[in-house]
């Protein structure tokens, strides 16, 4: 009896220590670029102000045209006016078009883990199905999500094989890191791992009782 309490009482401490380590990361914030991103610019029959343009540590555009127009850290409608203000410098009614690429990360259980560059309406779930989505090992309910709010960094979970998911149809942001762990085998995660820590309890008892004789 005291061996099945024993069992009882680590098996709810590891179910405690899970939950506390899923900290919620905000969805409702507004986009905007972060240092490290990049944006694409065309300009309407000039294509010297035309391109695409990673956004530097200060939050402006590394280019030397645009060095002085701050595009980061700033809603994105105040980066496109940011650039329009600088463009009708040289055009009384410049015709432009700004897409803004954040970086992604996808990795774990995908065809094709890497760093991406994405429109920030991209959703979680389609961020997955740019990294070629989830092989067959992969854990499609349970999909971990790494966001960094300010000085705060959480984590989250959203359920590819739920199409009303909130979180998984809420976009990304700058500097996510998708996770796709690999399924868990009960035989293998679960009853052998139980199995071997009733043998070490058991031992232990035996043990116990030898010495109080």
């Amino acid at each position: 009896m005291r061996i099945l309490a024993l069992l009882c009482l680590l098996t709810t401490l590891a179910s405690t220590s899970s939950l506390v380590a899923q900290t919620p990361a905000t969805t409702g914030t507004v986009a905007m670029l972060e240092p490290g991103d990049s944006i694409r610019i065309q300009v309407w029959r000039k294509p010297e102000f035309s391109g695409d343009y990673l956004v530097g540590p200060d939050g402006t555009i590394t280019h030397p045209l645009y060095r002085a127009v701050r595009v980061a850290g700033i809603p994105l409608a105040a980066a496109e006016a940011n650039i329009r203000r600088f463009l009708l410098e040289y055009d009384q009614n410049p015709q432009f078009v700004m897409e803004p690429l954040i970086s992604i990360s996808v990795s774990g259980e995908v065809p094709r883990p890497s760093v991406f560059a994405v429109n920030p309406k991209t959703t979680l779930a389609e961020a997955v199905a740019r990294a070629g989505g989830t092989t067959q090992y992969g854990k499609r309910d349970q999909v971990r999500i790494f966001r960094t709010e300010g000085s705060a960094r959480g984590q989250m979970f959203f359920n590819l094989q739920d199409p009303t998911d909130v979180v998984a149809q809420s976009p990304v942001r700058s500097g996510d890191q998708i996770v796709v762990d690999r399924k868990k085998s009960f035989f293998k995660d679960v009853l052998l791992p139980v199995v071997g820590l009733l043998g070490s309890l058991a031992s232990i008892a035996l043990v116990s009782r030898r010495w109080n004789r």
